[in-house]
C-alpha cells in the first residue's frame, strides 16, 4: 500500500524505500537510539530485518511507514498504521530521529503531521501512541499534541504509558438548518427517520423542532421568511441529506418501513444500488420533496478512514 508525502514546513515524509535503508541504519547505530526497545537496533543484521518487516507492511490505503527527510536527507523514521493489539479502525504512531538532529522540534513536527493525517485527512477513530514508562521525551512530546494518558500496560515487551488522541470538532459540520412549509409534516418524516438512525429530540420551539446526534444537530423549521411555499431540490441550494443508516439490512428495514411516515422511493428499480454497484443506499423523499440518502456501510469491512 502506498502512503501520501506529508510536508511541513521544514520536513518531507514520504514512503520508505529499499534504498533507504543504509541512513535507516545510521539512525540505530547508536545503542541509545534502542535503549526503550524490546530489540537492540544497533545490530545492522537486526536492523535490517526491522526495514525488511516494514517494507513488506501491507495494509489500509493512507496507513503505513514513512521516513523523514531535512534539506533532502533521511533523518528519521515514523510510522501510522493497525495494530494487532488495538482497536480495529485505529492506528498507533511511532517515530525514531536520528540523534544529531534532536532538540530542534523535528520528532514534534513530524508527529504532528502524522497525527492531522489520521485523524483529519483519512479519519481513523483514534490514534494511539504506546510510550516506554521511562522514555520521559516522548511521553512529553504526545502530551504536548494532545493525547490523553489513559494507563499502562505491557507492550513490546516492557512496561508502556498508553496514550490516545481523539479527533476534534474542528472544521466538522455543526448543524444543518432546513426550512420547511409544514412542520407537524416535516416531524413525522424526518423526525421518525432521525430518531430511528439514534438522534435525539434536542430543542423544539412554535416554528421549529432539532435533532442531535453527538455534537452535531439538524433543525427544521417554518421561518416567517420563507419566499416560497415548496422545496425543489433540483434548484440550487440543498438537494439530499446523506445518512449513515448501519448495515445493509438495517437500510432494507428503514426502506420499507418509511412509506408509512411520509416517505416514498427514489429510483426503485435500481434499489439498492442506484448510486453505483458498490454503494448500497436507499433514497427517499418525502411529502414536501425533502431527499434523504439512507448509506450501508460495506458488508464485511471495517473502516480504516
Amino acid at each position: 500500500m502506498k502512503v501520501p508525502v506529508l510536508r511541513t514546513p521544514r520536513l518531507t515524509l514520504r514512503s520508505l524505500r529499499p534504498t533507504d535503508t543504509e541512513a535507516i541504519l545510521r539512525i540505530f547505530a547508536d545503542p541509545g537510539q534502542s535503549r526503550h526497545l524490546a530489540v537492540d537496533y544497533s545490530d545492522p543484521e537486526r536492523c535490517r530485518e526491522m526495514v525488511g518487516r516494514r517494507l513488506a507492511y501491507d495494509g489500509p490505503d493512507g496507513l503505513g511507514h514513512w521516513v523523514i527527510e531535512h534539506d533532502g536527507r533521511v533523518i528519521g523514521l515514523a510510522h501510522l498504521r493497525p495494530s494487532s493489539d488495538l482497536p480495529p479502525g485505529t492506528a498507533e504512531i511511532g517515530y525514531f530521529l536520528d540523534p544529531a538532529h534532536g532538540g530542534q522540534g523535528f520528532a514534534t513536527e513530524a508527529a504532528t503531521a502524522l497525527l492531522d493525517h489520521g485523524l483529519r485527512t483519512i479519519g481513523v477513530s483514534a490514534v494511539w501512541a504506546l510510550v516506554h514508562e521511562a522514555n520521559t521525551a516522548s511521553r512529553r512530546l504526545v502530551e504536548r499534541l494532545g493525547f490523553q494518558d489513559v494507563g499502562g500496560e505491557e507492550h513490546y515487551g516492557g512496561p508502556h504509558r498508553v496514550y490516545i488522541a481523539l479527533p476534534g470538532h474542528h472544521g466538522h459540520l455543526h448543524h444543518v438548518e432546513l426550512w420547511v412549509p409544514d412542520l407537524a409534516r416535516a416531524e413525522a418524516s424526518l423526525g421518525w427517520l432521525l430518531t430511528e438512525l439514534g438522534w435525539h429530540e434536542f430543542q423544539r420551539w412554535p416554528a421549529g423542532i432539532s435533532w442531535k446526534q453527538g455534537p452535531t444537530y439538524v433543525v427544521v423549521e417554518v421561518s416567517p421568511a420563507l419566499t416560497a411555499s415548496e422545496h425543489d431540490r433540483c434548484r440550487p441550494g440543498l438537494n439530499h441529506l446523506a445518512l449513515h443508516a448501519g448495515s445493509p439490512h438495517r437500510v432494507d428495514e428503514l426502506a420499507r418501513e418509511a412509506g408509512r411516515h411520509g416517505w416514498r422511493p427514489l429510483f426503485p428499480d435500481r434499489y439498492p444500488h442506484a448510486g453505483g454497484p458498490d454503494h448500497y443506499a436507499a433514497y427517499l423523499e418525502n411529502a414536501d420533496g425533502f431527499e434523504v440518502e439512507l448509506v450501508a456501510e460495506r458488508p464485511g469491512v471495517t473502516q480504516e478512514g
